[in-house]
């Protein structure tokens, strides 16, 4: 075994959004020494949602509660939390290196759920104004707009759900959505179209995030039919777009698509072997509470499958 590892499990998780909680929760419980591994406070994407309403057993939770609530399951039977920035995974016959810039740790497997990110804009003035009016996060910033002007980008469920809940602090919101109707959940969408400070801009999309210097003062926005420009006074802009892979760390292992989604069969196991994926990171259909948690159910019930038969 490698010198360099400092402990060693049956099983690292890395993340600890739904998937890997659940992940954990599995290994853990079927007596797999098990760590779950990530930057910060666990819960992924829950931390950054308000009220969640489509998952079994709740009319509705906020997203904070939920995740504490899936911590503690997780950890009950004996799994470590672990904190650091993975670099990369350096795969052997029987075992893998975990690499973090707080040590390495060998394990006997491991599970990808790092989960996925909010795509950029891409437009001027996005890297400039980010934290100065440019957000990605509605739950987390949306407190600062209060009976302001606020812009959000984008039409599918996160670009509607989150204008939604800005519509209940800022004075106005105007949804700018590339075509011509919106991708959201319909009862997502019925929800915004009943809010008298919700305005839809369709066909269009933003060319410029304007700003003094200081903070952000509007946008520029583009009709995709006439070619028309126009300069929209804003104070704030939420930028919902779609969704990068949290990846970058596994590129080098092969086994991703060429977008960065991790590619696995219905067992979550990857190409290589030992090593399995879970959640929003995984290439699927649908990125969901529910599903992570499927995911992350099976890839803990598949780890354990895997250590017993490696084991003899």
């Amino acid at each position: 075994m490698a010198e360099e590892a400092t402990k060693t499990y049956d099983v690292v998780v890395i993340g600890t959004g739904p998937a890997g909680l659940t992940a954990a929760l599995y290994a853990s419980r079927a007596n797999l020494k098990t760590a779950v591994l990530d930057l910060g406070a666990p819960g992924g994407e829950l931390l950054n949602t308000a009220e969640v309403e489509n998952y079994p057993g709740f009319k509705d939770i906020s997203g904070s509660d939920l995740a504490m609530a899936m911590y503690e399951s997780a950890m009950q039977f004996g799994a470590e939390y672990l904190y650091g920035n993975v670099s990369g995974i350096e795969t052997h016959d029987n075992y893998h290196i975990v690499k973090t810039d707080n040590g390495t740790y060998e394990t006997k497997s491991v599970v990808i759920a790092t989960g996925s990110t909010h795509r950029n804009l891409g437009a001027p003035g996005e890297d400039e104004y980010q934290g100065r009016g440019v957000s990605y996060c509605a739950v987390c910033d949306g407190a600062f707009f209060k009976n302001k002007n606020v812009v959000v980008v984008g039409g599918g469920n996160a670009a509607v759900e989150e204008g939604t809940y800005l519509s209940q602090l800022a004075g106005h919101v105007n949804i700018i959505h590339r075509r011509d109707q919106l991708r959201a959940e319909k009862i997502l969408q019925d929800r915004a179209f009943a809010k008298d400070n919700i305005d839809f801009t369709w066909d269009t999309v933003v060319e410029e995030i304007k700003g003094d210097g200081q903070k952000v003062t509007g946008v520029v926005t583009k009709n995709v039919k006439t070619g028309e420009t126009t300069e929209v006074p804003a104070d704030g802009v939420f930028v919902y777009v779609g969704l990068v892979p949290n990846s970058e760390a596994f590129t080098d292992l092969g086994i991703t698509d060429e977008r960065g989604w991790i590619e696995a069969d219905e067992t979550m196991a990857t190409r290589v072997p030992g090593i399995f994926v879970a959640g929003d990171v995984r290439q699927k259909h649908l990125r969901q509470i529910s599903t992570a948690i499927g995911d992350g159910g099976i890839a803990g019930q598949s780890v354990y499958d895997y250590v017993t038969a490696l084991e003899g």
